[in-house]
């Protein structure tokens, strides 16, 4: 009995190890997501390091000497057009107007008396009493001394201006930044007094490369709002209003090789502070651009590739050029077409040269899918 039981389980082994290799060709492929690079009209966009200026922003400068009297305003405060934000000791310029005007007085005075004199000369010429060379000097007095009055009147002039120069007052609506000299300081003509900003509007400078600005001044034929852009602060958050490209400069520069835009923000919360820095984003629409999901891809040194499957539905491995990178995809450039079929899950697991069982997903879907996460 034991016997018969010893050759039962030999050869039940033996035919265990005799049916294994048989078993094993018999056993199914492992199955891949497989896809193919499709053709859609897509958006993506360009972000351009910015300085940003208030649309207008002027350095508020003395137009005369003397000692600080007084400051009507704090930093950082809001001032209207034509509010008095610092006075200059006046008293010197006061009293050259008195000057002025004395001296204007007296020369309308003389030069009424030349007039008159002038014509008693006339009147003597007439009745041949006096000689015309009488007249000629006359006429030659009064000359002199209307010039003296003209004269004046530029002094006099003068003088008002220097005496209103005193009172400074803003030329517009804006906010008062740091100032440097308080009051009883003794400043020159020319000394900075303060900077004043209007941050209702800014602009927004930045450089594009010359292939950019070719692409952007044919897009802006095709849409009237190609120009709207929008600001991204240095915080990373967007901005609240949009702006537009106002205007291009008109040459390139020769070092780097870009031109510079000029783009217009509204900026009625005062958020934006001439100096301050952000990026310009523009989008820009692609036409019937190929792609494929990143998901797909790897890179082996400068180069990137996916894993295609052939007709006997074996892995083999493709570069390919990228023309632009967008969220979850790459546009092709080169080296792939959309009858090329590419592992899409488990391309952790693949060898070239192994055979699959392909599962077939239209790329389509698979976009839908990654722009719901």
């Amino acid at each position: 009995m034991r016997k018969s039981f010893v050759c039962t389980t030999i050869v039940g082994l033996a035919m265990m190890a005799c049916s294994t290799p048989n078993q094993k060709t018999q056993t199914a492929r492992d199955k891949f997501q497989v896809t193919q690079p499709v053709a859609i009209d897509t958006m993506y966009h360009s972000d351009y390091v910015s300085d940003i200026h208030s649309v207008k922003n002027v350095e508020i400068r003395a137009r005369v000497k003397g000692y600080i009297e007084s400051i009507h305003v704090d930093e950082g405060k809001s001032v209207k057009k034509g509010q008095v934000i610092f006075r200059i000791s006046n008293q010197e310029y006061k009293g050259a107007l008195l000057r002025t005007t004395a001296a204007l007085k007296s020369a309308i005075a003389e030069a009424k008396t030349a007039e008159l004199d002038l014509q008693n000369v006339k009147k003597l010429v007439d009745k041949n009493v006096v000689s015309k060379t009488e007249l000629d000097m006359a006429k030659a007095k009064l000359d002199a001394l209307n010039a003296r009055v003209e004269q004046a009147e530029s002094e006099e002039q003068s003088a008002k201006l220097n005496l209103s120069y005193a009172e400074i007052k803003a030329p517009f609506d804006g906010i008062i930044d740091r100032i440097p000299n308080k009051i009883g300081s003794l400043i020159d003509e020319g000394t900075l007094l303060t900077t004043l900003s209007d941050n209702n509007e800014v602009y927004a400078y930045f450089n594009v490369s010359e292939k950019e600005y070719l692409e952007f001044a044919s897009g802006s034929k095709e849409a009237a709002n190609r120009n709207e852009v929008s600001l991204i602060l240095a915080n990373n958050e967007e901005h609240s209003h949009k702006g537009f490209v106002e205007t291009i400069e008109g040459e390139f520069d020769n070092a780097t090789g870009s031109i510079a835009f000029r783009a217009r923000f509204p900026n009625p919360e005062r958020i934006l502070k001439h100096g301050s820095s952000g990026k310009v984003r523009i989008l820009k629409k692609v036409r019937n651009a190929l792609v494929i999901p990143q998901k797909s891809t790897f890179e082996i040194q400068d180069k990137i590739y996916v894993y295609v499957i052939d007709n006997d539905n074996k892995v083999q491995m493709r570069s390919f050029v990228p023309k632009l990178r967008i969220p979850h995809l790459y546009i092709l450039e080169s080296g792939l077409s959309m009858n090329d079929k590419i592992i899409y899950e488990g391309i952790q697991d693949m060898k070239v040269g192994m055979q699959i069982d392909p599962e077939m997903v239209p790329l389509k879907k698979i976009i839908n899918q990654l722009e719901r996460q």
